[in-house]
C-alpha cells in the first residue's frame, strides 16, 4: 500500500470518520471536525552519494468547532514522530497544526 494512503487510513481511524483531506482544493466543502494534511518536505539521508533513507514530512491540521477538542493529542499519541507546532482560531474554527514524519 502507498505510504500516503496508509497515513490517510490511520488519520481516518483516529478521527473516527472519513473527513480527512489531502491537499483539498477550495471547491471541496469541508465537514467538521476534520483533518487536513499536505506534504511539506522530504528529509533525505545519503551514504556514499546514494539516497539511503527518506522520510516524508507532513503538515497536519485539525480543524474543529470545539475549542477543547483532543483530536490533535490523539494524533500525537498515535504517531511516534509527531510534534505540536501551533494553534490558532479563524472563522470561529479552532486549528491545531502538527508536524508529522511518516
Amino acid at each position: 500500500m502507498d505510504r500516503r494512503l496508509e497515513l490517510h487510513e490511520k488519520l481516518c481511524e483516529i478521527l473516527g470518520s472519513r473527513y480527512v483531506y489531502f491537499q483539498p482544493p477550495e471547491s471541496v466543502k469541508l465537514h467538521y471536525p476534520c483533518i487536513i494534511y499536505s506534504l511539506s518536505n522530504v528529509n533525505t539521508t545519503r551514504a556514499d552519494n546514494v539516497l539511503y533513507l527518506h522520510k516524508n514530512r507532513y503538515m497536519v491540521m485539525v480543524v474543529d468547532e470545539d475549542p477543547d477538542s483532543s483530536i490533535h493529542q490523539d494524533i500525537m499519541y498515535g504517531f511516534q514522530l509527531c510534534t505540536f507546532d501551533r494553534s490558532y482560531t479563524a472563522d470561529n474554527l479552532n486549528h491545531r497544526v502538527l508536524t508529522l514524519y511518516f
